[in-house]
């Protein structure tokens, strides 16, 4: 009984009710060897546990590869869903502008070295500042700024909450903690509000309440081209909120040539200039003006059926230069952010530009003028757009592009044009984004779609507009 009562205070209450009684030694101490063992492996299993509930460790330069080129590869996205969506031209620019504005407006709220956009751009202020106490992710904030910003710009929106779902997924893969992910995410939707708040007062939903345009019988003015004989589309368009010009008309062209049917008018010669270029197409030419068609809508009619191809626009074209170039001088992701948001800037405030004078000639298309006066049955190789002729919106927007890559990325940025491979076209390759420019300018000639004042006077018009935006945007280069 001594041993007993000197064994039971050294082991647990619990142990001793299992001791107590006629219980040998031998059994005692078999009991108290069982229960250290018991002990050792709990102990292992509860270290198990805990390892497995750990978070595995975040990877920073995984997860920051990762993010370096996802701003493109939205843009990319962006555009698949503005094809899908058939917007015209000038609206697929406002809707790039103001989503790449977010994405860069969060950078510019996590880094002293890139400026917020807020009191330079028209009417922006009071970007939403980030809780820096708390933890956030700031390409992803960046990211769901730019997805939450395109929805309400676009009709499909369930496209871009699919591609926000599926990119949370991968995201969320490289184990950033709930609270960063929390945090950045709501901030991405505050600046993304913040956005689409001051894109809603520039007059995009106001200029269609404004009258529809009226033809004019006046000689030499604009009427509807075949196939479909569309209605002037965007006539208003500059009446919105430029993002850096003063007004719309800030960078007026020069004037098209004097309106004539005589033969010996130059206004004749020019139309014959368009005529030719046409009729005598060889491949390289026929290349070229395919390659920068660029038509957002393209009809065809077979019977009583009506049929359309969507193809990218334009500005998307050049949205998409801009990633290929990003992407080709393997530039940081605030410096492709940058990039992105500059050249939509420019595209935009061109495309206003560009508008204006084209409803304030209102001049006559050469398909209209051709088949009238010289060739009835003779067609362009290229779909004649739905609005006036002057000047070349091709013509303007890509030099005004030209001027602000090449500020960013050089007068001898060499690279390769993938952009219509997806619409069933090679590749091109230039030597510059100049040289790009340049040959989106005069295919409008070999379409059959613009007089050649049209196209110098555009280029003109748009390197004008490039460079007041690069020299108002100085500080962001």
């Amino acid at each position: 009984m001594k041993v007993r009562q000197t064994l039971k205070h050294k082991i647990s209450r619990s142990e001793y009710i299992y001791v107590w009684g006629n219980r040998s030694k031998v059994e005692l101490f078999s009991i108290l060897r069982f229960t250290s063992k018991m002990q050792i492996l709990l102990g292992s299993i509860l270290l198990i546990f805990v390892s497995a509930c750990k978070p595995a460790a975040v990877d920073l330069s995984a997860v920051d590869e990762f993010s370096k080129t996802q701003q493109v590869n939205w843009n990319r996205t962006l555009t698949d869903v503005i094809v899908a969506d058939i917007f015209t031209p000038p609206v697929c620019s406002r809707i790039y502008a103001y989503s790449n504005i977010a994405a860069y407006e969060v950078i510019a709220a996590s880094s002293q070295d890139y400026p917020s956009f807020a009191g330079t751009l028209t009417d922006l202020r009071g970007i939403p500042q980030p809780d820096t106490t708390k933890p956030h992710y700031w390409p992803l904030a960046s990211m769901i700024a730019f997805s939450t910003t395109a929805k309400p710009l676009v009709y499909s929106l369930e496209k871009i909450e699919e591609a926000e779902t599926k990119y949370l997924e991968e995201i969320k893969a490289f184990n950033l903690s709930e609270d960063m992910l929390k945090n950045s995410i709501d901030y991405g939707r505050k600046v993304g509000e913040h956005i689409i708040a001051w894109a809603a007062k520039d007059g995009y939903l106001e200029r269609t309440a404004k009258p529809q345009y009226v033809l004019s019988d006046e000689p030499g003015k604009w009427k509807p081209t075949p196939p479909d004989y569309m209605p002037a589309i965007e006539p208003h368009w500059n009446t919105l909120r430029p993002f850096i010009l003063e007004d719309a008309g800030q960078f007026s062209p020069d004037t098209p040539t004097d309106y004539s049917v005589e033969k010996e008018s130059d206004f004749f010669v020019g139309a014959m200039e368009v005529y030719d270029a046409v009729t005598n197409l060889d491949e390289e030419r026929t290349a070229i003006a395919k390659f920068w068609d660029c038509n957002p809508n393209i009809s065809h009619t077979k019977g009583h059926l009506m049929f359309y191809d969507q193809k990218i626009s334009p500005g998307g074209h050049w949205i998409s230069i801009a990633g290929l170039a990003i992407e080709k001088a393997n530039v940081g992701r605030e410096e492709g952010a940058k990039i992105q948001a500059l050249t939509s800037i420019t595209l935009a405030d061109a495309f206003i530009s560009c508008w204006d004078e084209k409803y304030r000639s209102s001049l006559i298309r050469p398909e209209t003028y051709i088949n009238k006066y010289i060739d009835e049955e003779w067609k362009p190789l290229l779909q004649t757009p739905a609005f006036p002729e002057h000047t070349s919106g091709h013509s303007v927007i890509s030099s005004a592009a030209a001027v602000m890559l090449t500020q960013l990325l050089g007068d001898d940025f060499a690279f390769e044009d993938t952009t219509e491979m997806q619409y069933g076209l090679p590749s091109r390759n230039f030597k510059s984004f100049y040289d790009a420019a340049n040959e989106a300018a005069i295919s409008r000639l070999y379409g059959g779609i613009h007089y050649m004042p049209a196209i110098e006077f555009g280029v003109d018009q748009g390197k004008a507009v490039g460079t007041y935006v690069v020299e108002k945007l100085k500080a962001f280069q």
